[in-house]
């Protein structure tokens, strides 16, 4: 239940006619990191604060003037914990410690005329200037840049020539950033300094009716062939960067060894990227496509285990330890693989800050799949609930998938 669902040659003219990138652009998506690191986070309590955050001390370029507009929500609303356990979907910010619910998304499947079908998702982003989530379903793909102030986006119909760079306050795409590879899915790098954008030869988000999956009563169309060819690694500020070719291998009856959709991301000090596959771990490789050894601290992570590791690098988020009527999940020592601390939560998500996690988890005795968002604490059995439940059905608008970012 934890396993993520998981080539065009021409560039469109116009892309390359887009309008220049601002002059601090580059600040603009980079704050966070400054931010953050003068972000006083108010205690380990798991009631929500509403007293200011202390000791923030905002740089001049996050401030508010003409030229930039207003303050953004996710800033302008500094309680440590920002929840709506109420709220599902949610339709105002969650938050907790340096990281908020930056978007998220339900998905479909749509027929196509071949008896193929089509992982449709719609996106809901982070409004900055209400606080609010709206609905944009001009997007296949959304990633968001820490701080939250941008957001990378692909348009409908994978895999896409180009890469926006969208302005969350404005709702505008501030720059296309063409591409020679189809891509199929974008992740900014911790530092949001740059994107590795995973690319495809057909869409990665394709059901193939000739490979069915059936439940004994029905048949539908099921996981199509991988058709994933490579990875660009690209500098966010001028677009520059390159295409690595990486081939999919194929094990006995030629299965192959990813999902129809294996997207590439960043390792956790953003120096590598890496990738995950059936068996345990992930595989890494340089900016040039060379495949490298696994960093030390990463090396007993689970690619379909979301949180990773904590912003220390000193814990490792964990699979289910639970039991048939619990729920509960392990943190790790990332340099052991060892259990260091069993806690509350279904599947941890991604990490408040060092000692406190964003999960989700199920009330006792129900559906696995009716879950909510949750914040646990390391030591403590105590969950805080942050969101409304998640509908169990597999498909509508009650079944949404977060999209988190550091705030």
């Amino acid at each position: 239940m934890n396993v993520a669902e998981l080539v065009r040659e021409s560039l469109r003219e116009q892309a390359t006619q887009g309008p220049p990138v601002p002059g601090d652009f580059a600040d603009r998506v980079l704050a966070v990191r400054r931010r953050r690191r003068s972000r006083a986070i108010v205690g380990a309590s798991l009631a929500v604060v509403t007293a200011a955050v202390v000791g923030v001390a905002v740089p001049a370029v996050d401030s508010d003037s003409e030229e930039r507009g207003p303050r953004p929500a996710s800033e302008s609303l500094t309680d440590d914990v920002i929840a709506h356990p109420g709220q599902t979907p949610p339709r105002e910010l969650i938050a907790a410690g340096g990281t908020a619910l930056a978007a998220y998304s339900t998905s479909k499947k749509v027929k196509q005329p071949d008896g193929d079908a089509v992982i449709t998702r719609t996106y809901r982003l982070l409004d900055q200037r209400t606080g609010t989530y709206r609905e944009d379903a001009r997007w296949s793909w959304v990633d968001v840049a820490p701080g939250m102030r941008t957001a990378a986006v692909l348009e409908r119909g994978l895999p896409a020539d180009r890469i926006g760079l969208l302005n969350l306050s404005t709702g505008k795409v501030e720059r296309w950033l063409p591409v020679q590879h189809g891509v199929g899915g974008v992740e900014f790098s911790p530092d949001g300094r740059k994107l590795v954008a995973t690319t495809y030869a057909e869409n990665p988000d394709r059901l193939d009716h000739d490979r069915p999956m059936s439940d004994g009563k029905h048949e539908e169309p099921g996981p199509a062939d991988p058709t994933r060819t490579g990875f660009y690694v690209l500098d966010v500020a001028s677009g520059n960067g390159s295409w690595s070719e990486v081939k999919t291998k194929r094990g006995g009856f030629g299965i192959a060894d990813i999902n129809t959709r294996q997207d590439f991301g960043f390792s956790q000090d953003g120096t590598l990227v890496r990738t995950g596959r059936h068996q345990p771990g992930h595989l890494y490789y340089d900016f040039q496509g060379r495949k490298t050894g696994t960093p030390p601290r990463e090396k007993h992570l689970s690619w379909f285990v979301a949180a990773g590791l904590s912003p220390n690098g000193k814990l490792a988020a964990g699979d289910f330890a639970g039991g048939a009527r619990t729920t509960a999940t392990e943190v790790l020592d990332p340099l052991t693989g060892k259990r260091v601390a069993k806690i509350p939560g279904q599947q941890l998500l991604a990490w408040a800050d060092d000692k406190r996690l964003i999960a989700w988890d199920i009330a006792p005795g129900t559906s696995e799949y009716r879950n909510r968002l949750v914040l646990v604490t390391i030591g403590s059995k105590k969950t805080v609930p942050l969101s409304g439940y998640r509908s169990s059905k597999a498909d509508g608008v009650g079944r949404w998938t977060p999209v988190f970012a550091d705030r």
